[in-house]
């Protein structure tokens, strides 16, 4: 018996189409799920990862929209849906995460980041959570960050709304439980993605005291897990190679 087996289980993965979101969506479809991709502009690399979905054998379509636009949440759920059935498997994983610090953040920044980070992960649970009730099984994965735990480099609006997103994910689980549905997080730091390339050594600080930094297939592999996982609900998965104990 494979007790990752997602055969018949259809996901969507929100920011899809790069690092940590395609490296879930990747994992996901090997394991069964046909899977949304969902990008808000870089249609180019989510076509690249649909493709290489179905270079494997997988089942995939490119889903556009914002996470933060209840309208166009509305949109490409209802897209997935429409293409593979309703939705089995939520993995909130787009956010945005610009670095500021305490004199710098305005009123603005700190909303405005609220909304697109921990609002949007609401509004794409509202999408879906009705159809898993109905059907007595789901999944709700947020991906959070070390940031909510350690205070993190980019600042007080990105930890802020990722220790949002983790209360949110406790609240969906005590209500849902009896209900076949739950709700994790998966809080990774200092994975190997594009946004680290671009940040310079010295903001960064030393590696973890692992000796490296993550690879996005180390998420996905504990997104998998969760998306499998009966069991578990209203709990964290920290992948951060040590850097702090939870």
């Amino acid at each position: 018996m494979n007790s990752f087996d997602l055969t018949g289980r259809v996901a969507l993965v929100t920011g899809g189409s790069r690092g940590i979101g395609a490296a879930i969506a990747l994992t996901l479809a090997e394991h069964g799920a046909a899977v949304g991709v969902n990008f808000v502009s870089n249609e180019e690399a989510a076509l690249r990862t649909v493709a290489a979905i179905e270079e494997r054998g997988g089942r995939a379509i490119p889903v556009r929209g914002d996470v933060s636009d209840k309208d166009a949440v509305a949109r490409f759920t209802g897209a997935v849906s429409e293409h593979f059935g309703p939705i089995d498997i939520l993995v909130a994983n787009a956010g945005v995460g610009k670095t500021l610090e305490i004199e710098e953040t305005t009123e603005e920044d700190f909303t405005g980041l609220l909304h697109n980070n921990l609002t949007s992960a609401f509004l794409c649970s509202q999408a879906v959570v009705p159809g898993m009730r109905a059907r007595k099984w789901g999944r709700l994965i947020y991906v959070s960050s070390g940031a909510a735990y350690n205070g993190g480099r980019v600042g007080l609006h990105y930890s802020a709304a990722k220790g949002g997103m983790e209360g949110l994910a406790r609240a969906y689980a005590r209500r849902l439980m009896a209900e076949g549905v739950t709700a994790n997080c998966v809080a990774p730091i200092r994975i190997e993605t594009d946004m680290i390339a671009s940040v310079s050594a010295d903001e960064l600080g030393p590696p973890p005291p692992i000796g490296r930094a993550g690879h996005v297939d180390e998420v996905a592999s504990a997104v998998l897990m969760l998306a499998t996982n009966a069991y578990m609900t209203g709990q964290t998965v920290h992948m951060n190679g040590g850097i702090y104990f939870n």
